[in-house]
């Protein structure tokens, strides 16, 4: 049991928890520090031993590539595809009739998926994805709710050597014209639409409003999924289901898997950046499989009869890595749940917890705040005694909701792994290992072979306890390898700021047991609910209005999304702000980028603080709105 020992009994300060002795004893890495110590001391070579834990169709002739930085090559010469790893490997073992995946809908529907079984799916995909014409480096977008076909469309288009660009299901017309757009996909893949609260979320209506603003991909592939009828384009639109009973899926269930370059894109997924338009990430084959591999069996400690549910969605990196790749690389057993949490009860997940006997759990501190709210008597009707480790993905986890999710879900026996990484890491960088002392609200030390550091304006290393930004020293496996069609953009947004140093964005402090505490954004971004949003999309989102002349955005903070925006609009000559025109900014906000961009307060304003340059002061309006000093305004324009 993890307990809680005072300074004087342990080695460290402050509130810590240490690791029971079965915790040590069952870890599968038993001394984190002797970890970071060899991949320290040689990093190539802790790389490399642990890509040998994988398979490979051609070995590498070098670990990693420095001589063009910052674009930075792992595994050169090596030949592979994450498939390979993620299925082909396991379906010749005894893993073929494992389960992948365990499946529950909102309204209670359960599928389970083997991984024969998923092999089978995904051969039969990729089949009907190259009788389309998709081929090598070709790229498809996939905009679909939490289903098992998320998961077989990402496989199948990695399978044959495309590119997929998965699109969140809660995102807009808008975004999910953009994102399209930009990637120039062949393919969209879709549902008919997806279940959350009770409600249908209409995904292949959104589909058909941004396909009516761009040169429409060739084919969209359509998922029956809640039944509701749709619009159908002869030609353009296909049924998932047909496709794959066509004599070319029924009678040919075998496709082989693409041999890729280790540096071959494997994904390409949209971060917002702090000009109006999102950056699309570019992720690899080689790196990324060892990276995320690697993280997952560390930190969550994963073995054979682990039941993994990680509770993002696979439209975010943390559903890519860690409910897609890694699960699957390490042969894990996963749990996919579509639906809201608090549907139709606030104990939605304690029984999912309960029913299918699940072992780690990985989550947000927002919605462990939000069930927070709740109470404890919720959980406590719930037999979690299946649990062995928690974990915590997205923000920085607050020592409070910290603390509630120690006592009444991991009933003070499971280590919580809160983990610090972005889309652009691809894989864990700050986290600890179950045998690791834990301090709340810490991201504990970084994980073997990276190097972090918290540095000044000037990229000098800050002292213990002192608040400046967080960089990373080291290339690593998982890293980004450029912004797709930017590189210039790629360079200028992470290595310019500090040469030879990936700026990650983030504000951070490392106290004097070396443990890194994360504050928060230092760009133009907001992060709600664990979801980055650029303020430049944000304020393009509000300006699109016909009333809006001017706008800014800014998050402060809240009980449950831990960040919420508030919008400040300047109107345009003559219209007169009220709450009618507020509520229709808002929608009007949730329409343009989706619900999640919907401001929890907007102020109608006659000005805003500016520097003589023009550049908006949002940290002047942040401190306005929490009654704090506002600090030099020597740069502002009056």
């Amino acid at each position: 049991m993890a307990v809680t020992k005072s300074p004087q009994e342990g080695k460290l300060s402050g509130e810590v928890f240490y690791p029971s002795p079965e915790v040590v004893a069952q870890a599968n890495v038993k001394d984190p520090e002797a970890a970071r110590k060899e991949a320290n001391e040689n990093l190539e070579s802790y790389w490399a031993r642990r890509a040998n834990e994988l398979e490979w169709f051609q070995k590498w002739d070098k670990v990693l590539d420095e001589s063009n930085k910052p674009f930075y090559k792992w595994f050169v010469g090596g030949k592979t595809n994450i498939v390979l790893n993620a299925i082909d490997r396991h379906v010749k073992t005894w893993r073929r009739n494992k389960l992948a995946f365990i499946w529950e809908g909102e309204k209670g529907e359960v599928r389970t998926m083997s991984y024969h079984a998923l092999a089978r799916e995904v051969c039969k995909f990729a089949n009907v994805l190259k009788s389309m014409g998709v081929t090598k480096g070709d790229r498809v977008t996939i905009y679909m709710p939490r289903i098992l076909e998320t998961v077989v469309a990402m496989l199948a288009t990695a399978k044959i050597g495309a590119v997929h660009s998965v699109v969140y299901g809660g995102f807009s017309v808008e975004a999910l014209h953009g994102r399209i757009e930009d990637s120039e996909s062949k393919v969209i893949i879709t549902a008919d639409g997806g279940n959350m609260n009770g409600k249908i979320v209409e995904l292949k209506k959104i589909v058909d409003e941004a396909l009516r603003r761009t040169a429409a991909p060739e084919n969209v592939v359509v998922i029956k999924h809640t039944g509701k009828e749709v619009n159908m384009e002869p030609g353009r639109d296909f049924w998932y289901h047909e496709l794959m009973t066509l004599p070319l899926t029924r009678n040919n269930q075998r496709c082989e898997t693409e041999v890729m370059d280790a540096e071959d894109p494997l994904y390409i997924l949209y971060t917002s950046g702090t000009t109006g338009k999102p950056k699309a990430v570019v992720h690899t084959h080689g790196g990324y499989q060892v990276g995320v591999y690697s993280t997952f069996k560390d930190v969550f400690d994963i073995k054979e009869e682990d039941r993994w549910w990680c509770t993002a969605d696979p439209g975010w990196v943390t559903g890519h890595s860690y409910i897609v790749y890694a699960p699957l690389i390490a042969g894990a057993t996963s749990i996919i749940y579509e639906g809201a949490p608090t549907y139709p009860y606030p104990d939605r997940w304690w029984g999912i917890i309960e029913k299918y006997g699940v072992s780690v759990l990985y989550t947000t501190p927002t919605a462990i705040r939000g069930l927070m709210r709740f109470g404890s008597a919720w959980p406590n009707r719930h037999d979690l005694s299946s649990l062995r480790l928690l974990g915590s993905v997205g923000e920085p986890i607050n020592p409070e909701a910290w603390r509630w999710f120690h006592k009444y879900i991991g009933k003070e026996r499971c280590p919580i792994m809160d983990t610090w990484w972005q889309t652009e890491t691809g894989m864990f960088m700050i986290a600890p290992m179950p045998a690791d002392p834990l301090k709340p609200g810490s991201g504990t030390r970084p994980y073997p072979g990276v190097e972090v550091d918290v540095v000044n304006e000037e990229g000098k290393s800050v002292k213990a306890g002192e608040e400046g930004f967080l960089v990373l020293k080291k290339p690593w496996p998982a890293m980004l390898r450029t912004i797709y069609k930017d590189p210039d953009r790629y360079v200028s947004t992470y290595w310019s700021k500090y040469p030879g140093m990936y700026l990650a964005g983030d504000s951070a402090r490392k106290d004097e047991d070396g443990y890194f505490w994360i504050i928060g954004r230092v760009d133009d971004v907001i992060k709600v609910s664990g979801y980055r949003l650029g303020t430049a999309e944000l304020e393009s989102a509000l300006v699109s209005h016909a009333s809006v002349a001017e706008a800014a955005v800014i998050g402060l903070p809240h009980e449950i999304k831990g960040i919420a925006i508030h919008a400040y609009v300047i109107l345009k000559a003559g219209i007169e702000g009220n709450e009618k025109l507020a509520e229709e900014l808002k929608q009007h906000m949730s329409h343009e980028v989706g619900p999640i961009a919907k401001p929890e307060k907007i102020e109608f304003v006659a000005t805003l603080p500016k520097t003589r340059s023009g550049k908006i002061m949002r940290r002047v309006l942040k401190a306005r709105a929490q009654g704090m000093s506002e600090g030099d305004l020597t740069t502002l324009e009056e």
